[in-house]
C-alpha cells in the first residue's frame, strides 16, 4: 500500500492539469476541496481561470503520478482518496 500525501495530490494534479492545458507546472494552482453532498474535488486556477475537477479526474491525476514517480502501474479502482483534517490518497499496488 502506497500512501500519497496531500502535498503529492497537489503536485499531481499541477502536473497533469500542466499536460493537459500545455502550461508549466508552477502556473498551475490547485486547492483541494470536500462536501458531504458532493464528495470530493478541486479548483485548479490557470493563468487566472478556474475550473473544478471532480474526484474522477483527480484519481487520473493520481494514477498518472504514480506511474511516474513511483514506477508503480495502478488503476483508479486502486487508489482511495480520505479526508481529515487533510486530504491524502492510498494506492492498492500490485506485484
Amino acid at each position: 500500500m502506497l500512501t500519497i500525501s496531500m502535498d503529492e495530490l497537489v503536485n499531481a494534479i499541477c502536473l497533469n492539469m500542466a499536460m493537459r492545458k500545455q502550461v508549466q507546472p508552477q502556473d498551475v494552482e490547485v486547492e483541494l476541496l470536500w462536501d458531504e453532498e458532493l464528495g470530493f474535488s478541486s479548483k485548479v486556477t490557470i493563468h487566472g481561470r478556474d475550473q473544478y475537477l471532480v474526484e474522477a479526474n483527480m484519481l487520473e491525476a493520481v494514477e498518472q503520478y504514480v506511474n511516474q514517480e513511483y514506477g508503480h502501474r495502478v488503476f483508479r479502482s486502486d487508489i482511495q482518496l480520505h479526508v481529515e483534517d487533510e486530504m491524502w490518497a492510498t494506492v492498492q499496488l500490485h506485484q
